[in-house]
């Protein structure tokens, strides 16, 4: 059996509360959750000396998997994935939807102790239609691999069940706890799932001071015996 500790979080570009750009900011809390695993949605990655990217590579060692889903200003924002974890393949499926902001899914897999574990995250879009079409799109994408699989990120869904029970069915209906907006929770915007759904132990939200100002959102952690 091995214990993982996965974790998502919309940093909305590094960004805080108090409107200041503040990559150490985050790095802090990444170290207070202290995940084998972090999906972070948008990632803003500024040309600048204070480089999200780059400090988040001095601060714990690994490089961040980035993959932008649009560049502005020299800058990549999208999906990416901080793993402690050798990350032995990676894949990116374009999910967007008509003439909407364009989104992606980083799936990755793992390599741990007891084999491999694949990751896939995402940051669905904010209109019902594009939501329907990009969970069918990952619908199809989660049936090609037969590997142990954690699919987490946001989902901007503010129901429980509606456009996410074909997700729900497929892992299992999963814990929901709320991450938005930080100060004071009250959606479950953030999820994660698994397959198999009994690897999932424990689901909570991390609600330090640090991380709710850090972020609009709060993260999500989870723990997995596989």
């Amino acid at each position: 059996m091995t214990r993982l500790r996965i974790a998502t979080w919309n940093i909305h570009g590094g960004v805080g509360l108090d409107r200041r750009y503040s990559p150490r900011r985050i790095a802090a809390v990444l170290d207070e959750i202290g995940a084998d695993v972090v999906a972070l949605n948008e990632f803003g990655s500024r040309p600048s000396a204070l480089d999200l990217r780059e400090h988040l590579e001095h601060a714990h060692g690994v490089r961040p998997l980035v993959m932008p889903t649009f560049v502005r200003q020299g800058c990549d924002f999208g999906n990416a994935l901080l793993s402690r974890l050798p990350i032995v393949s990676s894949a990116c499926h374009d999910i967007s939807h008509a003439a909407r902001e364009p989104r992606n899914a980083l799936d990755a897999v793992v390599e741990h102790a007891g084999g491999q574990l694949r990751v896939l995250t995402t940051h669905l879009g904010l209109r019902t239609s594009e939501r329907r079409a990009q969970i069918a799109r990952l619908a199809a994408v989660l049936a090609t691999g037969t590997l142990p699989t954690v699919l987490l990120g946001d989902f901007n869904e503010w129901r429980r069940g509606g456009l996410l029970r074909e997700l729900d069915d497929r892992f299992g209906m999963a814990h929901a706890p709320a991450t938005f907006p930080s100060p004071c929770a009250v959606a479950a915007l953030d999820r994660i799932w698994c397959a198999p759904a009994a690897a999932l132990v424990d689901l909570r939200t991390h609600r330090s001071p640090r991380a709710r100002v850090a972020s609009d959102h709060l993260p999500l952690v989870a723990t997995l015996d596989l």
